[in-house]
């Protein structure tokens, strides 16, 4: 299948490049100005040039501090672009897949929130995130979403790379404890994206393999349980590790409002396509490979 990714650097989009031509699927990247989510022409014109068999969009406005005070840019990247886009789609006969977020949720729930929990948004980059949920569902029936959290990688600007830099620059680093979740790391899935494409390529519309599918990685821990890892991680690789304090939400205070259980049931995604959470721990094992480098003989 030719797929066109949404997104070219990000995260995810990287992994995916990576990733689906290894199972013999062609990838074709794009991002603003050959495809801009916000503008209809670019869409458009990039579905025409490309001629995928599939779109996913891996595109997002992820500043979440700052969507607080550019609204109208979160919801035009993050809810009309996805519209637009899984519109544009549909218009050729094409399934979608959109990345979303557990920010749909405000982390009040209590318990690991199922795909079929009522989403109620703190702030407006979970807002901004289920209006392109909804508007991705509404334009074409051919619609996965993937729900994920706390997503990590050798590449870009990420919770991994930031402790790296923080615990080499500083003697104690600070991390909130009491926020619950789960890192999720690109490659992972990129991974289940690819195993996915198969059936999303042959379902038609109404099948199970569509709709809202949670996906993060396990077991769940905290931001400080993750920093936790990475520096012990670190340490296995003979870096500097600083101390690692633990700090509540309210003594760390954001623009934007962090869900304080962003857990997130990932049951469904098992049931209907077979993929299960991948372990976080072995991920984050990998991803320090590529980062700092293997765990030596001398050091194991």
């Amino acid at each position: 299948m030719r797929v066109l990714v949404a997104g070219r650097t990000g995260q995810l989009a990287l992994e995916l490049q990576d990733r689906l031509p290894r199972d013999g699927h062609p990838v074709v990247a794009l991002e603003a100005p050959e495809l801009d989510l916000t503008d209809r022409a670019s869409i458009l014109r990039a579905l025409a040039e490309a001629e995928p068999d599939i779109v996913v969009n891996a595109a997002a406005f992820t500043a979440v501090d700052r969507a607080e005070n550019e609204r109208d840019m979160a919801f035009a990247v993050n809810a009309i672009g996805p519209g637009m886009l899984a519109a544009a789609a549909a218009a050729r006969g094409l399934p979608f897949v959109h990345l979303s977020t557990d920010y749909v949720f405000s982390g009040e729930g209590g318990a690991p929130y199922a795909e079929e929990a009522t989403p109620d948004p703190a702030g407006v980059y979970g807002a901004s995130k289920l209006a392109g949920e909804r508007a991705a569902l509404a334009a074409n029936p051919r619609t996965a979403i993937l729900r994920t959290a706390w997503v990590c990688s050798p590449h870009g600007a990420n919770f991994v790379k930031t402790m790296l830099r923080l615990g080499a620059e500083r003697e104690e680093v600070s991390v909130v404890a009491d926020q619950h979740g789960a890192p999720t790391f690109a490659a992972d899935l990129a991974d289940a994206i690819a195993r996915m494409l198969p059936r999303l390529g042959a379902a038609p519309e109404g099948d199970p393999a569509f709709g809202v599918f949670h996906l993060t990685g396990q077991p769940w821990t905290t931001w400080h349980g993750f920093a936790e890892a990475i520096f012990a991680g670190a340490a296995a690789r003979g870096h500097k590790v600083p101390r690692l304090s633990a700090i509540t939400t309210a003594q760390y205070p954001t623009p934007a409002r962090r869900p304080p259980d962003g857990r997130l049931d990932c049951g469904r995604i098992q049931r209907v396509h077979g993929i299960g959470a991948a372990d976080w721990r072995s991920s984050l094992s990998r991803c320090l490979d590529a980062l700092i480098g293997p765990i030596t003989k001398d050091q194991a």
